[in-house]
């Protein structure tokens, strides 16, 4: 089992950029098809990018698509999420996600397909 531990988070200014990582513990993490879902408040949960175990692959919501960009280091055992151009509808709790499960490309952009959480970190752009 594997244990998902992000950091990165704070506060920054529209415009500004910020760096997420998660760093894994526990199982073979260049194994794992890894997520990166947000949450912000009174809001589901949603899809915000998605990386292949092989790292050849990536998928991206449209709303973050030449803004953010998702990529992994297996020798560091850490996925990371390089957010750019930020603005404040990005505000929200960002989670990191694992499944070792291989699925059809949409499903990727579903939560219940990933099978391990993170905690969290708050990502807050101000305006």
């Amino acid at each position: 089992q594997v244990q998902l531990v992000e950091s990165g988070g704070g506060l920054v200014q529209a415009g500004g950029s910020l760096r997420l990582s998660c760093t894994a513990s526990g199982g073979t993490f260049s194994r794992y098809n890894m997520g990166w879902f947000r949450q912000a408040p009174g809001k589901e949960r949603e899809f915000v990018a998605a990386i292949l175990w092989s790292g050849g692959t990536t998928y991206y919501a449209d709303s973050v698509k030449g803004r953010f960009t998702i990529f992994k280091d297996d020798a560091r055992n850490t996925v990371y999420l390089s957010m750019n151009s930020l603005k404040p509808e990005d505000t929200a709790v960002y989670y990191c996600a694992a499944t070792l499960g291989s699925y059809r490309s949409s499903d990727y952009y579903t939560d219940r397909r990933y099978d391990y959480w993170g905690q969290g970190t708050q990502v807050t752009v101000s305006s």
